[in-house]
């Protein structure tokens, strides 16, 4: 019974120890990616979203794509959120291409996540960013040519949601914001420490460079599937990239892994499916595995 104890007793501190590194490691972007995330969404989300209803009187044609990306990485809304905005948007008389490239860089990437990320080192940051951006330009230009003539999104029944931040203290109004960011994130935060101490202790690094590493095919076709059953959480993810791209998992991979794994997210789907049908739900995951794994493999042999 006391050999038992003691072995379960060495496991937990070989655990914790490597809870408590990973912790210290990521925790600050955490909290500065809530902080601002929340300050964004608290002061910043309204003129982001009318810069994107400004850009509608503009006569950019397909060049429009670009802009809206970028607002769409800028918008601190979850795809949830971004749906009801973007049926305003069409309302207004929005074009679907752009509104199809600002809901995809939505889905992909926010200003929270972009914080979260930087703890996995400038280089990563910036393939996620890149990869991100241009998955919402590929996203904008399918639409743009390959339904130029037809309705993509079905809005109908979709209203924009009344506003959370609503207190005319606009201090409560942010912390309150910023509490609520605490409570949806902070668990998978957590959760996803303990998954990478669980990996770094019971899975051997060599078994992550075979199945990562390696055929460089194979490494990024196994990121990108992984990426549609494990993401859950933008900022949970991050210790388990980090532990992974320490042991083998290429950049390429880690990029195919940060598009299947926002763009298929259980949620994200469920909305999706709703305003794009059965037949374009297929349509749209096809397109995210192909964009992943091609993506995965040209930033590997680029780099």
């Amino acid at each position: 019974m006391s050999e038992a104890f003691s072995i379960l007793r060495r496991e937990f501190i070989y655990i914790w120890y490597y809870f408590d590194i990973q912790f210290r490691q990521i925790f600050w972007y955490w909290v500065i990616g809530m902080v601002i995330g929340s300050f964004i969404s608290v002061f910043a989300k309204d003129r982001i979203h009318g810069l994107f209803t400004g850009i509608q009187k503009k006569k950019w044609g397909v060049v429009g794509i670009v802009p809206a990306c970028l607002l769409g990485i800028a918008s601190p809304l979850c795809m949830y959120g971004t749906i009801p905005i973007a049926a305003s948007f069409r309302k207004q008389g929005m074009r679907e291409d752009w509104l199809a490239a600002f809901m995809m860089a939505s889905i992909l990437l926010n200003p929270q996540l972009i914080i979260y990320s930087a703890a996995l080192g400038i280089t990563a940051l910036t393939v996620r960013i890149i990869t991100c951006f241009l998955c919402g330009i590929c996203a904008g230009l399918v639409i743009h040519f390959v339904y130029k003539d037809k309705e993509f999104f079905d809005f109908r029944g979709f209203s924009e949601r009344e506003s959370h931040d609503t207190h005319p203290n606009l201090l409560v109004r942010y912390l309150l914001n910023l509490w609520r960011n605490v409570k949806a994130t902070g668990l998978y935060f957590l959760f996803g420490i303990l998954l990478s101490a669980l990996l770094q202790r019971y899975v051997p690094q060599d078994l992550m460079v075979r199945v990562f590493g390696g055929n460089e095919a194979w490494g990024v076709l196994m990121a990108a599937t992984i990426g549609v059953p494990l993401y859950a959480c933008g900022g949970g993810t991050i210790p388990l990239l980090r532990s992974w791209l320490a042991e083998g998992l290429s950049l390429g991979s880690a990029a195919a892994f940060m598009v299947t794994g926002p763009a298929t997210k259980i949620t994200n789907l469920g909305a999706l499916k709703i305003v794009i049908g059965v037949k374009r739900f297929i349509l749209y995951l096809i397109f995210v595995m192909l964009y992943a794994l091609i993506s995965g493999l040209l930033i590997d042999l680029i780099l």
